[in-house]
């Protein structure tokens, strides 16, 4: 299913989230099962299923990861369920870094600052690739969108990395 049909957005890596919300809350009322409790148990069905649907179209378009996926999808590239490696020697290295980093915070005699320092790193280095996947993602070149497939890769492993920093975190504080 293409997510952007569903929610009347053409394809594309930037969408107005706002307008999202307001589709989603839209698309929600008319198809919620709720509205069908008197109907046949065929149209019940189809609206249990309408309602994923729209569930899942949110979730995917909401997350500029899983929106970068699903347009990969779209253009017959599947990434959801696949196990290739990152082959960046450079990202690797510095993947190491940051794993060391992170697993430095418990010892620090300053463990806010290190990881302010770690957020503000992963932070910019995000940002720096999401900027270079939107590039991507307007080409239509399959080298493009092998490029965009790899910053995909290391985006969702930078989601990773954010949600063992928030832990490191929230272990300090416990």
């Amino acid at each position: 299913m293409n997510y952007f049909e569903l929610f009347s957005f053409t394809p594309s890596f930037d969408i107005d989230t706002a307008i999202l919300a307001d589709r989603y809350h839209d698309l929600q009322r008319a198809v919620h099962p709720d509205k069908f409790a008197n109907a046949s148990e065929q149209d019940k069905r189809l609206a249990v299923q309408r309602t994923a649907q729209v569930n899942d179209g949110f979730s995917t378009l909401k997350n500029p990861i899983s929106r970068a996926e699903h347009i990969l999808s779209i253009r017959g590239i599947e990434l959801r369920h696949e196990s290739t490696t990152i082959k960046d020697t450079q990202f690797l290295m510095q993947q190491m870094e940051w794993r060391e980093s992170l697993e430095d915070i418990a010892h620090s005699k300053d463990p806010d600052e290190l990881i302010s320092e770690l957020s503000r790193s992963f932070s910019g280095y995000e940002k720096q690739q999401e900027q270079s996947l939107k590039l991507f993602l307007q080409s239509a070149t399959e080298a493009d969108l092998a490029s965009a497939a790899d910053l995909i890769r290391k985006l969702k492993f930078m989601a990773k990395l954010q949600l063992e920093l928030e832990r490191a975190e929230d272990a300090l504080f416990d």
